[in-house]
């Protein structure tokens, strides 16, 4: 592919069959044209965040080469989502049967209306941490300059994430 871009998307569930919903999602993603999967870390059932009356979510993150831009493929990610399932509107962080957000596209900093790159608040998300970290432990969050591994350490929340067998 011309012009790689290397992106992390986190892949959450918590309606449904959660676990079948990510490993659907990430096959669509390494179906995509344009886009080569390139590694991806285990699932985590992990304990919702904010709205924490809801089932608990399967978390994963997996890490993608693409030739498209982040706007592209953010509307890529959406148009997934929409086709496995998921409804619009519901509460914000509320139940969803598949949720995809772009965590990282290279080292880039960016802020629109609809995207915000970095993701604003992968650091404070230890169901976003533990599986980057299980991928990429020494990537650098381009904005805060620590690894991964340094801001899953930093992280004082005491929600759970479990590995799945």
């Amino acid at each position: 592919m011309a012009s790689e871009h290397s992106v992390y998307i986190g892949v959450g569930s918590n309606v449904g069959e959660r676990a079948a919903n990510c490993r659907r999602a990430i096959a669509a993603l390494a179906a995509c044209e344009g886009c080569v999967l390139d590694g991806q870390s285990p699932l985590y059932e992990t304990e919702p965040v904010d709205l924490e009356d809801q089932p608990w979510f399967v978390n994963a993150v997996v890490r993608i080469r693409t030739v498209f831009g982040p706007e592209v493929l953010f509307g890529k990610l959406k148009a997934l989502e929409r086709a496995l399932g998921r409804k619009p509107g519901g509460p914000k962080s509320g139940p969803r049967v598949l949720d995809l957000d772009i965590l990282f596209y290279d080292d880039m900093a960016l802020e629109t209306p609809e995207l915000q790159i970095p993701h604003p608040r992968l650091h404070e998300r230890r169901f976003v941490l533990q599986p980057l970290c299980a991928l990429a432990p020494d990537l650098v969050h381009p904005v805060l300059g620590k690894s991964a591994h340094s801001l899953l350490e930093e992280l004082v929340d005491g929600k759970k994430v479990i590995p799945l067998s």
